[in-house]
């Protein structure tokens, strides 16, 4: 029976997660589309549209844009390019903390601690994939640098504007550089200065080489000069960097691996226990134990946390 149960529970959480799936990505993405339009374009319809077309999430979305917290989400959303709205990231976060503290709950014996350790997860698995979104989309995008500035400066020698150059560079090169800098087409299409459309890109995509690129562009048309010659210097930096950055992440890789394997080793022992001796795991929480047992998970989680971020302090180098 207990068997059974599981197995609905897991059935029921996977449908919760389609049908939030199926939901979001019919609305997200209208929505916004709705809404970028609404930014430029002074069309009441439109906006009127957008705001009925979800009211619940755009109502929280009202309340959560206004706060600077609210803005800080959007930032992280936009850099790892993940089509959702602050308040349904909200939603997603508390969904996901829910389900997986029922489960914790559920499998751990039915002991609150265990169901809020598991909410308490489940709050973060949404922040960590943001951030690892983010992290592989600045190495990809970094990695294009050097094709794309070729590219511009051949396309300014051969009479090019700025403006058909990168227009150039997001049809001609791959995905994620292509796409963000269809959208500056876009914004500058639409009205937006370059400068504007520029630092909203450097907004998205907080990279130093990327910078370096923005402001020669934004001094040139300011006091002129040859950009096609400044940006041939500006690639031989960038991938000079490009090269030595990948060779410290070739390098530090064992220590970035090492770090998250030993940081999940204690996890995993615990959990094992958990499942194959439970009474033995249940002498941290019995009464005659008093403190002592929160406190010895306490710091043993505590210098596990401390190590891990130690090894990726030691691994993190900058060039």
């Amino acid at each position: 029976m207990e068997i059974n149960t599981i197995l609905y529970i897991i059935a029921g959480v996977a449908g919760i997660t389609l049908v939030a799936g199926v939901v979001i990505s019919l609305t997200s993405e209208r929505v916004m589309v709705e809404e970028r339009l609404g930014r430029y374009v002074e069309d009441e319809k439109i906006i009127a549209r957008g705001a009925q077309a979800a009211p619940v999430t755009d109502w929280l979305n009202r309340r959560v844009e206004r706060s600077d917290w609210g803005t800080n989400v959007s930032k992280e959303l936009a850099r790892a390019d993940i089509k959702l709205k602050p308040g349904e990231y909200i939603g997603v976060m508390v969904i996901v903390a829910v389900l997986l503290g029922a489960v914790s709950w559920y499998i751990g014996g039915k002991f609150i601690i265990i169901g809020v350790l598991g909410a308490v997860i489940g709050l973060f698995i949404p922040r960590i994939y943001v951030r690892r979104e983010q992290k592989r989309r600045l190495i990809r995008f970094n990695e294009q640098l050097g094709d794309m500035l070729n590219l511009m400066v051949n396309g300014l020698r051969a009479g090019y504007s700025t403006m058909q150059a990168m227009e150039a560079v997001s049809k001609e090169l791959p995905s994620p550089i292509s796409d963000e800098f269809r959208r500056v087409v876009q914004e500058i299409a639409l009205g937006l200065p370059m400068e504007k459309a520029l630092d909203n890109l450097l907004r998205r995509i907080p990279s130093e080489d990327l910078d370096l690129i923005i402001t020669a562009i934004n001094v040139q048309r300011e006091v002129g000069g040859n950009l096609a010659e400044i940006l041939e210097t500006i690639s031989f930096t960038i991938r000079e960097r490009v090269r030595i950055k990948g060779e410290i992440r070739v390098l530090t890789a064992q220590v970035m691996i090492s770090g998250k394997i030993l940081s999940f080793m204690p996890v995993a022992v615990i959990l094992i226990i958990w499942v194959l001796n439970r009474d033995y795991m249940m002498e941290f929480f019995k009464p005659d134990a008093g403190i002592c047992g929160y406190l010895a998970l306490g710091v043993g989680a505590t210098m596990t946390m401390i190590g891990y971020f130690a090894m990726n302090k030691i691994a993190d180098i900058e060039v």
